[in-house]
């Protein structure tokens, strides 16, 4: 049962036990949509606690040994030559 559900049932609950005025032999109305309603809240909190559900392991986007691969730290040694960043169809200049 999803949230609507639950407000559905609370909504038919509310009507049969508030705005229902009829009588069955045998049966009580409002006890039977106050049961309704009863139902309704229990499936929305029984959806809540699904939807918020905590795991108990926490979750490892990048593994320990995967992330000492990658570091922020500049090299120890700095580049000798100097890089061309001319785009190849422009001419080099002397």
């Amino acid at each position: 049962m999803r949230i609507n559900g639950g407000i559905a049932l609370i909504a038919v609950g509310a009507i049969i036990a508030f705005a229902v005025h009829d009588t069955l032999s045998g049966v009580d109305l409002t006890a039977v949509g106050i049961i309704i309603m009863l139902g309704g809240a229990f499936g929305l909190w029984f959806s809540y606690r699904l939807a918020n559900a905590k795991h108990d392991e926490e979750i490892e986007l990048i593994k320990p040994s995967v992330e000492e691969q990658y570091t922020t730290e500049p090299h120890e040694y700095a580049i000798q030559e100097q890089i061309d960043v001319t785009p190849s169809h422009l001419p080099k200049e002397p």
